[in-house]
């Protein structure tokens, strides 16, 4: 059985929106996209390029599989692990509006149908489903303890404002941290192990 990961982007007040540039979700009056671009550097690609790695299939929300659809098939490199593997494993859009998708190997699951859905496709893995970005998906995968592992990077800015990885109302969940360094421009990658529900107690004692 395969495992269910979510990569994300995040500044230091925890924002996942737009951090690829000025244009890429521009929703609420949101003015600061692009904040991870002064930080992006060899180290970030080669982490990344590990994540593309272990990929066996994605499962993106809409928006983010539009800003993808919209690029990666213009730039093609099969030799690459992120063009390479989005272009051409298997992907899964939770959608109820997309209907014809253009981009090849591309299904789209209706959200009555989702949770299931997510489970039947782990069933045939062995390695990673990754989900990336995908803010109101990944909010909902966590609600429903979907997500089996977090590699969370933080870029050192912060902004006061945008869309949020961890809403208030979340879940209480434990992590075990598994794996973690620093990039040489100073963003912070950690993975961490879903361990289940957090536990509480006193200091001290």
């Amino acid at each position: 059985m395969g495992k269910l990961t979510l990569t994300t982007f995040l500044t230091l007040d925890g924002v996942m929106q737009a951090p690829g540039g000025p244009e890429e979700d521009p929703s609420g009056g949101f003015a600061y996209g692009g904040w991870l671009a002064p930080y992006a550097d060899e180290d970030m690609g080669a982490f990344m390029n590990g994540v593309f790695d272990r990929a066996e299939a994605f499962l993106l929300g809409r928006r983010t599989y539009d800003i993808f659809a919209s690029y990666w098939p213009r730039h093609d490199d099969p030799a690459d692990p992120v063009a390479g593997r989005l272009n051409r494993l298997p992907k899964y859009v939770a959608s109820s509006t997309l209907k014809e998708p253009s981009w090849a190997g591309t299904t789209v699951i209706d959200g009555e149908q989702l949770q299931s859905e997510i489970v039947r496709i782990k069933d045939t893995l062995d390695g990673e489903l990754q989900v990336h970005g995908s803010g109101a998906l990944a909010q909902w995968l966590l609600a429903r303890d979907l997500v089996d592992e977090l590699n969370l990077l933080f870029f050192p800015v912060f902004l006061g404002t945008g869309r949020r990885l961890f809403p208030t109302g979340g879940l209480p969940t434990a992590c075990e941290l598994t794996d973690s360094r620093t990039t040489a421009a100073g963003t912070a990658v950690h993975t961490y192990a879903v361990a289940g529900r957090a536990t509480f107690g006193t200091v001290g004692e």
